[in-house]
């Protein structure tokens, strides 16, 4: 049936041609205003220096995005990358471990707690928000414990090198980490039965039992993943700050996750890209970097994220309807 000459069909398919490129446009649109405003936003250091700041979030969220398109969200990530990167700092300075090693001792760390989030969850069907809440304090509290509430110097060359070295002087390795990062978890996503599963289970996960998938033993290998995306965003940052503590990771969960909705994840599940999730971390990096140009307040700037997180959500759940 026609409706002035446009099907139902075809205003759904240019609704969703608009989601898609909503959160570019965005981002284009915020780049061309500040532009305007400050003088010095276009400058290669500011550029540079906004990828910079962007990597470590556009790394967890990486991992978020496949974690939301499965249906889960995962609310560790911030006391998880502290653990992981306490563990590193730890393993290498206290015990004197090759570096390489302490790096691998971080990761497994990292993956280890995801895998165990994920275990939990799906034999014993605990809501996703509450096992990764309760983790998020007992993984505080063990960087606390293992760091004595201390922050860890010192550090060998190898551990802060992702976050600090630049190639020619001019690329910072963390944003070639996050580049890498990213070209993985696209392939994983599009071109991996783990990728299509998480797709099928965030959209119907009573059709996919029925198609014959183990959820249970996706959901573990979903979080698993999200822990190897947090390890290595803990190797990023304590390279950035050439040091690891126990509450580096403060507020990382919000701002993956506000990451990965304003690039058009849905919330709900099933539907979302990696493409989408990097636009929506520089989307957050333009605007943190613009009002930092503009001198607007720390405490201003908390608000606005916070009401931007809110917006999304909001037209998430009207789509949604």
């Amino acid at each position: 049936m026609k409706e002035n000459g446009f099907t139902k069909a075809s205003f759904s398919n240019r609704i969703r041609e608009f989601q898609s490129f909503g959160p570019l446009m965005a981002l284009l649109i915020l780049i061309f205003v500040l532009s305007l405003t400050s003088k010095n936003f276009f400058s290669v250091n500011n550029i540079i220096n906004i990828a910079q700041q962007t990597s470590i979030n556009l790394i967890i969220a990486l991992g978020m995005t496949t974690v939301i398109i499965s249906g889960g969200i995962d609310l560790s990530v911030g006391s998880v990358l502290a653990l992981s990167g306490c563990t590193m700092a730890q393993m290498s300075t206290l015990l004197g471990l090759n570096p390489v090693l302490a790096i691998l001792s971080g990761i497994i760390v990292g993956v280890g707690i995801g895998a165990f989030n994920g275990f939990v969850i799906s034999r014993t069907g605990i809501p996703d928000f509450i096992m990764t809440l309760g983790m998020l304090s007992a993984a505080k509290g063990l960087a606390l414990i293992i760091t004595r509430g201390f922050p860890i110097t010192d550090l060998p060359p190898l551990l802060v090198f992702f976050g600090s070295a630049r190639v020619f002087e001019i690329i910072p390795v963390s944003v070639l980490v996050a580049v890498i990062m990213s070209i993985l978890m696209w392939f994983i996503l599009n071109y991996t039965m783990l990728g299509r599963c998480a797709y099928a289970i965030g959209g119907n996960i009573e059709a996919a039992r029925a198609a014959g998938m183990n959820v249970a033993n996706y959901k573990v290998k979903f979080y698993a993943l999200i822990g190897f995306c947090v390890s290595i965003a803990s190797l990023v940052q304590v390279g950035r700050i050439f040091s690891a503590n126990s509450l580096m990771g403060g507020g990382k969960e919000l701002q993956a996750i506000a990451a990965v909705i304003i690039g058009g994840t849905n919330l709900y599940g099933g539907a979302g890209t990696i493409g989408g999730t990097i636009v929506g971390a520089f989307i957050m990096g333009v605007i943190s970097n613009g009002l930092n140009l503009l001198n607007v307040s720390r405490f201003w700037q908390e608000f606005v994220m916070g009401s931007l997180i809110i917006l999304v959500v909001v037209v998430n759940q009207i789509r949604k309807r």
